[in-house]
């Protein structure tokens, strides 16, 4: 025998629990309906895409001579975690161009923290490189990240490219250095997506 009840609110009659239903049952949200979430969702299984922040698309090119990092303007992105346990999935994608003979660098931050870096024997720990080759000046190189982090913060966090050139020479995101008929005009993107645990 159906019945319906109709409340404008459901508390816990003791402590701050509340459970609907038995194992086994179902639950349907008719066609139409919302349901909207101002608190933490948890127990949906892993894997869930919790929120994915309007994406970064930088179109315009960005230059360097600095031998020290520097951040790379627009490619920039925050995100605020609804649970410590929830990992961001960072999708980037770029292209450099070093000049001269000498690379450049580039490397992705949480906040002030590398992340997707090597930690080997080299002097420079990074992500990506440009090791310019004879016709180099006129192609740009490719500078991806697939990194799945895991802040452990509810706050806000902020991700980042920067890049810097190994010696005083002029390197370039999203442009190669030898403007020739031959050359590519790219494109930067960032995307972040919040995984649930």
């Amino acid at each position: 025998m159906a019945s319906e009840i109709k409340a404008n609110k459901i508390s816990p009659a003791t402590g701050t629990a509340f459970t609907i239903g038995d194992s086994g049952d179902t639950f349907t949200v008719p066609s139409g309906c919302t349901i909207v979430n101002s608190g933490t969702a948890t127990g949906f299984g892993e894997g869930k895409v919790l929120q994915i922040p309007t994406p970064v698309h930088k179109t315009d090119s960005f230059s360097t001579s600095s031998t020290s990092w520097v951040d790379v303007t627009d490619v920039t992105l925050s995100i605020t975690p609804s649970a410590t346990s929830s990992r961001i999935l960072v999708l980037l994608n770029s292209r450099l161009c070093g000049s001269s003979g000498y690379p450049i660098f580039a490397q992705f931050l949480r906040d002030s923290t590398a992340i997707g870096s090597g930690t080997g024997t080299s002097n420079v720990d990074c992500f990506a490189q440009t090791m310019p080759s004879p016709d180099s000046t006129r192609y740009g190189r490719p500078a991806d990240l697939i990194w799945l982090d895991s802040p452990n913060t509810t706050s806000s966090v902020t991700y980042k490219m920067q890049v810097r050139m190994y010696a005083s020479q002029t390197g370039y995101v999203n442009r190669a250095t030898d403007l020739h008929i031959y050359a590519g005009e790219y494109a930067t993107s960032l995307t972040l997506m919040e995984i649930g645990t």
